[in-house]
């Protein structure tokens, strides 16, 4: 016998040998709707062995990648500041080591934590944003460190002009009238990230991926839906398109699965990832 060790479906290579690593970030404590992010890493991991690990989208097969899925970091709560140390801390350690971070949330805020170690070994680093939120808010409810000001924050870092934003389409008032002077956002689709694509070629990029961007008829379980989204087509081909890219980076968030008790949600987030390694690897 052997002791039970679960992993996303194919990705069990040994560290040393990697050259992408999984964590999971499970944290939703400014969660502004509903919580229960912090279980979409869990959730995708389980539920990932009803998953093929061959692609007929890329005629590819996440087996033959070099994966390593470290788990989950055991985050404190309560305390925003030291949970995004603790995942910083985990992104620190796999960029040193010259590997791929790819980590796994929990509500958006996660970013930042993993977003602050790449820019450290990359200050020159763009980000490229999927997500049905703006995120610009300069704090939400008179906090800073919140899920609906993450691009805000990550904006402090790196200035104008290197967070593009696709699919965007909620926000407030003034969240619109700030990225408009900052940021390149494209509203309710992906139409022009072939360009963006084209820009950044070369240099490396951050993506984030918050999966309600995806229009919630098929994608409800997350905490913050908004109607008006995306088909999961949609969403996979513009992923496809960042494969030339140097994605030193990225995240993918916001799946919160008690509120699908059907597991489509859930299984939509696994796809995803498994084309996303796919595609890295």
């Amino acid at each position: 016998m052997e002791k039970n060790i679960e992993t996303f479906i194919g990705c069990d290579c040994e560290y040393d040998e990697a050259k992408i690593v999984l964590f999971g970030a499970p944290y939703d404590s400014t969660t502004s709707f509903r919580p229960g992010a912090r279980f979409g890493c869990k959730a995708i991991r389980s539920e990932s062995f009803g998953l093929e690990t061959y692609s007929p989208y890329q005629d590819d097969e996440l087996t033959e990648k070099k994966v390593f899925d470290s788990g989950d970091l055991e985050l404190v709560f309560g305390n925003a500041q030291t949970a995004l140390g603790q995942i910083e801390e985990r992104a620190r350690t796999i960029l040193n080591d010259g590997k791929l971070p790819f980590m796994v949330g929990g509500e958006h805020l996660v970013t930042l934590g993993a977003f602050r170690a790449v820019y450290e070994k990359y200050p020159e680093v763009s980000i490229i944003h999927f997500d049905a939120h703006a995120d610009l808010r300069a704090d939400y409810l008179g906090e800073k460190m919140s899920h609906a000001s993450v691009l805000r924050r990550c904006h402090e870092l790196v200035g104008d002009g290197r967070i593009y934003q696709f699919g965007i389409r909620s926000g407030d008032r003034q969240e619109f009238l700030w990225g408009r002077e900052h940021v390149c956002t494209r509203m309710f689709d992906f139409e022009g990230v072939d360009q963006v694509v084209e820009q950044l070629k070369g240099r490396p990029v951050y993506f984030t991926l918050d999966l309600d961007v995806l229009d919630p008829s098929v994608f409800p379980g997350t905490g913050t839906p908004e109607a008006g989204g995306v088909s999961f087509m949609q969403l996979l081909n513009a992923c496809l398109k960042l494969r030339g890219l140097n994605i030193v980076g990225l995240d993918v968030n916001e799946l919160a699965p008690a509120y699908d008790i059907s597991g489509v949600s859930t299984a939509v987030a696994g796809k995803i990832i498994r084309e996303l390694l796919i595609m890295l690897g």
